[in-house]
């Protein structure tokens, strides 16, 4: 059983309306437990609006507000698990964790979940932030990418935080002069540049060259500078299905209206198609991804498709039981 500690907001960086980039100094006195690059820690606040899980006609689970018998939201603790985004030096070296997160709306847009609370502060810094004392998860290159001469990373969204840290980390351990054994390949998709997080520092990682690291950014929603930045265009899916030559998921689906509304996927003029392909052969290539399910479960399509040994991040979701009212 973990206990529950108290940290703080130490940094925001808004990115866009709905992404933010933040900071947290554990309690007072205290450090974070030792982590591995790709693992989690679950984040509480105690005034978020409450929703309730639905199934629909379906059997489909969908996410509702919780309303009293006065029709109000209800507001409660909520306790969710976020990807660690800082690499293990970094926390070492400096004390905080680092989470890229996004503003959860629900189906009807109605807000709710944790990361309203976080959005809605005012001040941000200095803002309390409980966490469970425990970080977990084994989607860590040690457990899912060990024995394989090339690992491609795709991330969607958020899901670029457990790669972050991953690459950052690598880096770090290139530079004391112990680089990996496997060449390495990260495809982020993020809707606009500004939103792409850690772009800038992943590029400065690639040019160093302290080892073998492709980085292909990627936006949705390009604006006439995406290609003069170097950024591919599309979904991460239909980039991932552009490298292998497989039609569109709108084009496999079948859906016109899907087909005319997709953004075409143009990697960068730097990276022909040939020199992506020749990184990633599927039977000594090992695919990770962590992000939006929907994209996560096309991406499985494609590396099942190619014959590529495909893992994705999952967690184990925080019950009462795992925890005790400590403070720190």
């Amino acid at each position: 059983m973990a206990e529950r500690r108290t940290g703080s907001i130490r940094d925001w960086r808004q990115l866009s309306p709905v992404l933010a980039v933040f900071r947290m100094q554990p309690a007072e006195g205290t450090r974070v437990p030792a982590y591995k690059a790709g693992q989690y820690i679950a984040l509480r606040r105690d005034d978020c609006r409450l929703t309730k899980k639905v199934a629909d006609e379906q059997g489909r689970a969908r996410y509702l507000p919780d309303l009293d018998e006065m029709g109000r939201q209800r507001r409660g603790p909520v306790t969710h698990s976020y990807s660690i985004s800082s690499a293990p030096f970094e926390t070492e070296r400096d004390g905080h964790l680092e989470f890229y997160v996004v503003l959860e709306i629900g189906p009807t847009d109605a807000l709710g979940r944790l990361t309203e609370t976080l959005f809605s502060l005012d001040p941000r810094v200095g803002q309390r932030v409980d966490y469970v004392d425990r970080i977990a998860g084994d989607f860590t290159l040690d457990k899912r990418a060990a024995g394989f001469e090339s690992v491609l990373m795709v991330g969607t969204g958020t899901g670029i935080a457990p790669f972050a840290a991953m690459v950052k980390q690598l880096d770090h351990e290139a530079s004391q002069g112990n680089p990996p054994r496997f060449r390495l390949t990260l495809l982020h998709a993020n809707r606009t540049r500004s939103e792409l997080a850690y772009h800038e520092e992943l590029l400065a990682i690639e040019a160093a060259g302290r080892f073998d690291f492709l980085y292909v950014p990627s936006v949705s929603r390009p604006d006439p500078k995406a290609t003069e930045d170097g950024l591919a265009r599309g979904r991460a899916n239909n980039l991932l299905r552009h490298a292998f030559e497989m039609p569109l998921k709108e084009e496999e689906d079948g859906d016109p209206g899907a087909i005319e509304a997709a953004v075409r996927p143009v990697l960068p003029p730097r990276l022909p198609r040939e020199k992506l392909r020749g990184r990633l052969a599927p039977a000594t290539s090992v695919l990770l991804t962590c992000g939006n399910p929907a994209s996560m479960a096309d991406i499985k399509r494609v590396a099942d498709a190619v014959g590529m040994r495909f893992e994705k991040e999952d967690w184990k979701p925080v019950s009462r039981a795992d925890l005790t009212d400590a403070r720190g």
